[in-house]
């Protein structure tokens, strides 16, 4: 029985998911049905938390701030409704569950996150010393 139900969750899971962690900022394009017509939507915002790993129960929390209201939404990573997920940006945290972010607001909720790190270098040494001041004073 266990055996069937791993195969079924194999041929469901998708092999396009991003390596998302708490404290990216993401971009989820999700398919609405409306009526008999479907469009997508996007929805950009702060990963807060990952639920049940990166499996078939997967879920990915996104808050964002949408006239001056905190929205949040919760997306299941396999859904076939979610087109993609893109990594906009990368912060470096140093919680796996970010829901004090929840209280804090404009500047303070940025700099509790820590150091930005673009999403295609990964690790903050690698940013560091592409920093590095290359001028020479005279």
């Amino acid at each position: 029985m266990n055996d069937t139900i791993l195969k079924f969750n194999k041929t469901h899971e998708k092999k396009n998911i991003p390596d998302v962690r708490p404290g990216d900022t993401v971009k989820v394009v999700q398919l609405i049905k409306e009526g008999d017509k479907q469009r997508p939507q996007a929805f950009e915002g702060l990963v807060i938390a990952l639920r049940h790993g990166k499996g078939i129960n997967g879920m990915l929390t996104v808050r964002k701030i949408s006239f001056g209201v905190g929205v949040e939404r919760i997306f299941p990573l396999h859904a076939p409704t979610v087109q993609s997920i893109e990594v906009l940006r990368r912060a470096k945290v140093r919680r796996a569950k970010l829901f004090f972010v929840r209280g804090k607001s404009g500047r303070k909720a940025r700099k509790m996150r820590g150091e930005l790190v673009p999403p295609s270098t990964g690790t903050v040494q690698e940013v560091a010393e592409d920093n590095t001041d290359t001028t020479s004073e005279e």
